[in-house]
């Protein structure tokens, strides 16, 4: 039987990884691979939600998690404790998703005992090291060592091959965020709006803005659009869950906070989340995890980013990248008010669901 190891430390690793360990104690593999799950503990609060919702839990957990932490300390931490991890299930292969600095040092650690490697999400680029820092670096360190690069989309093959990593490596399987999204909206209905708040009413938009490279200017400028989009479009509510960064908080609660159709609220649990995406008219993000989400629910994206590694939906115009610029921002809010584009949730770009299923017969097949 083949041995597997899957290692996550952070909310969004966990969505993605849960429908693989969840698929493989099916019958169909349960006597070809026995995958066992290692958290490292980067996120805590978040991490242990995620876990919840799927009705998982970790084999072993490095409790890395430190008041104040810098990268520094969270990669020294995974190579002084995830070899023992791994001389323990002595496993035949690793897998790691994502772009994280669990994904990366876990994937570089494991390079080193010479374990076969799995890089779940793998072909994703920005082409900017600077944008999002670190994880396009992340991403390419990982794509470089790993035997199995199981990429979501066509177009992160061909990122791939660019870079010469060696196309037996590479696997179009889908994004298990796909998959992920069944699975929840199979267990959960995602209807009751006025839990997360009473004073939620429809129609609105959801907006979710935190990335770090915006701080500034570019979050100054995004804050400002909202504002003007607020007071323009009054009939329309801007509900806004709200990072507790100071380089988030401080400019919203400034700029927004007094009017009366923008509704502030504190970070939400992701089950939360995406009953507002399934809601919602259509979504203002910096988040590359919503624009894959916003498929599944048939919802557009407006992109506050220069650049986004995942332009399939871009391309098939279910959504757009408009930066930082504050006209940009209230042109395409505008626009997608007075003339909404429609997203199809059967021309999903980024997956159809069964994505576990395609990774795990590619390692059993092995």
């Amino acid at each position: 039987m083949l041995k597997v190891l899957i290692i996550a430390g952070t909310r969004p690793e966990i969505i993605k990884i849960a429908p693989i360990l969840l698929k493989a104690k099916e019958n169909s593999f349960s006597k070809k691979v026995n995958v066992k799950f290692c958290f490292t503990g980067q996120h805590k609060t978040m991490a242990k939600e995620a876990m919840e919702i799927f009705g998982i839990a970790p084999d072993a957990n490095l409790e890395l998690m430190k008041p104040n932490q810098t990268l520094n300390d969270i990669s020294q931490s995974v190579f002084e404790c995830l070899p023992k991890v791994l001389d323990e299930f002595s496993p035949d292969c690793v897998l790691v998703q994502g772009d994280t600095t669990t994904a990366a040092i876990s994937a570089l650690c494991t390079l080193n005992i010479k374990i076969s490697i799995g890089h779940i999400e793998a072909g994703l680029r920005s082409f900017n090291l600077a944008s999002p820092f670190p994880e396009e670096a992340n991403r390419k360190i990982i794509s470089a060592i790993a035997s199995y690069n199981f990429c979501p989309t066509e177009n992160a093959k061909q990122n791939l091959l660019r870079e010469s990593v060696a196309e037996k490596s590479l696997f179009v399987t889908g994004n298990t965020i796909v998959d992920a999204i069944k699975i929840i909206s199979k267990k959960h209905k995602l209807d009751n709006v006025t839990s997360i708040h009473s004073s939620i009413r429809k129609p609105f938009i959801l907006i979710t803005a935190h990335r770090r490279e915006s701080f500034g200017e570019g979050f100054q400028n995004i804050c400002e659009a909202i504002k003007d989009c607020a007071e323009k479009f009054s009939t329309h509510q801007f509900i806004y869950p709200v990072h507790l960064n100071p380089n988030v908080k401080e400019p919203v609660y400034k700029l927004l906070k007094n009017l009366s159709n923008v509704l502030l609220i504190e970070p939400i649990s992701y089950l939360r989340l995406l009953t507002l995406l399934k809601h919602c008219e259509f979504v203002l993000t910096d988040s590359g995890g919503i624009q894959e989400e916003a498929p599944s629910f048939g919802k557009y994206c407006i992109v506050m980013r220069e650049v986004t590694e995942r332009m399939e939906s871009v391309k098939m115009k279910m959504s757009e990248l408009v930066g930082t610029n504050k006209e940009k921002i209230v042109f395409a809010v505008a626009h997608q008010i007075s003339h909404p584009k429609v997203v199809s949730t059967f021309d999903n770009p980024y997956g159809d669901g069964n994505s576990s299923q395609r990774i795990l017969e590619i390692i059993s097949a092995a």
